[in-house]
């Protein structure tokens, strides 16, 4: 695998450069202690699932969208028996998500310091735009990052409107991300190198079965290993 024609380098957020997924498992056991007398524990994760990928065409990704598909699944659950301290906790719990300590994986902000004088660094993620922007805030890293990019979706359509702002060709472009789906496939398709960094957890939505043979394809189990590629 060769990166010398690499002029720009993307990174995913979210699980990418600091904890999220984390997050949104702790408040789906908190969900599920709420409707627990009413299902099984794995029924209620199917349930809120189902009613996630129903209505991400509608609210997207990001916890405001999870939360209102945690109430969606609790009235149905429930019906009309369902007290109105389940809703009201619900959002306590969206509330604390969204006031989530920013907590950088380990060796993310050494690599962006050693990387920002050789390549111009871009930032893409999906999600709510105003906690998107929270989070890179709290996490300091903005100021190593030429531009930053929030979308709805990653799809290969979205990456190419990213390369014609950049004014750059697909090989000259490598994205980095935990999601093979969305920051990895897309980018192949176009042209350009991907890089999977796993996260120890992942979206059941976000998860694929592929064998990937293209050869602009990468593996690193962490981050920090990436610096022999590029450095």
């Amino acid at each position: 695998m060769s990166l010398k024609d690499i002029k720009v380098i993307g990174f995913d957020a979210d699980d990418t450069l600091w904890i999220n997924e984390t997050y949104f498992r702790e408040a789906e056991e908190c969900f599920f202690d709420l409707l627990e007398d009413y299902l099984p524990r794995h029924s209620i994760a199917r349930e809120l699932l189902s009613t996630e990928i129903t209505n991400l065409p509608i609210y997207g990704y990001g916890i405001k969208a999870f939360v209102i598909s945690m109430v969606e699944t609790a009235l149905k659950i429930g019906g009309k028996t369902l007290p109105i301290e389940v809703i009201s906790k619900i959002v306590e719990i969206g509330r604390e998500q969204l006031q989530k300590p920013v907590i950088l994986l380990d060796g993310v902000k050494e690599l962006l310091e050693e990387l920002q004088s050789k390549y111009k660094l871009v930032v893409v993620t999906k999600g709510d735009l105003l906690d998107q922007e929270r989070k890179l805030e709290k996490s300091g890293l903005a100021p190593y990052f030429h531009h930053i990019e929030i979308v709805s979706e990653k799809r290969v359509t979205d990456y190419q409107k990213l390369l014609n702002h950049l004014d750059i060709e697909a090989p000259s472009f490598v994205m980095i991300g935990n999601s093979l789906k969305s920051d990895v496939l897309p980018v192949l398709e176009l042209g350009s190198y991907g890089i999977h960094v796993p996260f120890h957890t992942t979206w059941e939505h976000e998860r694929v079965d592929v064998t990937i043979t293209d050869p602009k394809f990468f593996h690193a189990e962490k981050i920090h290993e990436l610096r022999n590629l590029f450095l």
